[in-house]
């Protein structure tokens, strides 16, 4: 008779008040943590989450009071409207319109990736992202766990976990430590693959336009439409 595996005692219920922080590289603590992700956000909660570039804090899309909380946790004004990542690139239509072919061929060979399409929204989108003039900036992210969360939980709007003016978060401790409990679910994925933030361009113009330098080099984006203008110095 052999004895019994020692079983690993089971994480505490998190509240509304609590902040927990779930190790994804554990299949068991990944999937409770995923599940406490998607209550925390329909709670109107913020998560932080892992990505293919840094780590991000993520809200309900569609809860304006969740957006704000995102907004005074990271520091920033409604003129800076947090991006929105989605689970799938068929989403993009249901956020934004007039997207232009090339923009369409960019998304088919570089989503999951770190690209952002900055578009024109869907008028019937009821969210409040901040004063982002009738846009929407989409990103699908490289990174198994927000890809599982995004296919549960739906839209997110998400920033870098960072208080503005401090450096990107590529360890969920560091987001932990700049965030603190206005965060209540972490999700920790490990180290980042890098530490820069993803490429933005604008596709709402007669031309693309580089907003933000990123992975996704100005060369690369040029194989899709040779008219794309360089970020402005």
């Amino acid at each position: 008779m052999t004895d019994a595996e020692p079983q690993r005692p089971a994480k505490p219920p998190v509240t509304p008040t609590s902040t927990a922080v779930f190790d994804c590289s554990d299949e068991e603590d990944r999937a409770a943590g995923i599940d406490a992700a998607v209550l925390a956000l329909r709670s109107g909660r913020l998560v932080v989450l892992p990505t293919d570039t840094v780590y991000g804090v993520a809200a309900d899309a569609f809860d304006h009071a969740a957006v704000r909380r995102l907004l005074r946790a990271k520091r920033r004004g409604r003129d800076q409207p947090p991006p929105v990542l989605v689970g799938a690139a068929s989403t993009l239509d249901a956020l934004a319109t007039g997207v232009p072919t090339y923009a369409r061929d960019m998304v088919a060979e570089l989503w999951p990736g770190p690209l952002t399409l900055v578009c024109s929204q869907q008028p019937s989108l009821t969210w409040d992202l901040g004063d982002n003039r009738s846009t929407v900036a989409v990103r699908m992210p490289d990174h198994q766990v927000t890809i599982d969360l995004l296919t549960r939980a739906g839209p997110l709007a998400v920033s870098s976990a960072n208080r503005t003016g401090q450096p990107p978060a590529t360890l969920a401790a560091a987001a932990q430590e700049m965030l603190g409990d206005r965060v209540q679910v972490y999700l920790d994925g490990g180290p980042t693959r890098g530490d820069e933030v993803s490429t933005i361009i604008d596709v709402t113009g007669h031309r693309g336009r580089v907003l933000r330098q990123g992975p996704v080099s100005l060369d690369r984006l040029r194989e899709f439409d040779g008219r794309i203008a360089a970020v402005e110095p």
